[in-house]
């Protein structure tokens, strides 16, 4: 199926691309972004639960796309080694970007900020997640960014579509529309791991102080964050 490139800005051209995208495949969605929209491109992965999906379908794709990965120095050790496995396996061209300031750093200056309520949680992501990433963004001059929400995930997340214009660049969403299901099948196909928590009850894989098995738990809301909030600010802030 042959979609028109989009022109910078324009809505009526993302609404008719956008319904064009929703007839493809997920990685026929991916080849087409690299095709008709700017680059330099970039991945982000927070190489969680399900995450080898992305980085899979991506590096089919284009090989050498960068994959940041923001650490914010609280990742599990099992991501840590989740990391280090999957950049092995598909020889992933990966950039990791820090907060500027190191987490014993932050703690003598703000405390735990993560046990400071919504506000502190909120202020924990801004300097952990949201200004790193901004940062990479700039640095590597991202015009096309990728990224492997859900719309599932959340009602921020819901509201998204396989390709969208903001703060002046193109965010692409391949597997939008994809189901845990459709996970399943994709890793299955590919002999691809899920994270090593996963087996644990951990559904969604954050910082280890904010992150719970889902049989710590009442409900899949209270994973992250206590319950407090589901988004970390990046697809709201950045």
């Amino acid at each position: 199926m042959s979609v028109a490139a989009l022109r910078c800005c324009d809505q009526l051209s993302l609404d008719d691309s956008n319904a064009a995208l929703a007839r493809l495949s997920a990685p026929e969605r991916a080849r087409w972004v690299v095709e008709h929209l700017p680059g330099p491109f970039a991945l982000t992965s927070s190489f969680g639960a399900q995450s080898a999906v992305m980085l899979h379908m991506m590096t089919v794709v284009r090989p050498d796309i960068p994959v940041v990965l923001i650490d914010t120095g609280y990742l599990f050790p099992e991501t840590y080694a989740f990391v280090d496995s999957l950049t092995s396996r598909l020889d992933l061209n990966l950039k990791v970007y820090r907060p500027r300031l190191s987490p014993m750093w932050q703690e003598a200056r703000y405390g735990k900020l993560w046990e400071q309520g919504i506000e502190g949680i909120e202020q924990y992501n801004r300097m952990n997640k949201v200004e790193p990433l901004k940062r990479a963004l700039e640095e590597l001059r991202v015009r096309t960014w990728f990224s492997g929400v859900r719309g599932d995930q959340s009602d921020v997340r819901s509201r998204m579509a396989f390709v969208e214009f903001k703060e002046n660049r193109y965010r692409a969403h391949p597997i939008l529309d994809w189901s845990d299901r459709d996970v399943y099948q994709y890793l299955k196909e590919y002999e691809l791991p899920y994270h090593p928590l996963w087996d644990e009850g951990y559904i969604s894989i954050g910082d280890v102080h904010t992150t719970r098995s889902i049989h710590e738990v009442d409900s899949e809301e209270q994973v992250r964050f206590f319950g407090l909030k589901r988004e970390c600010g990046i697809h709201e802030n950045v």
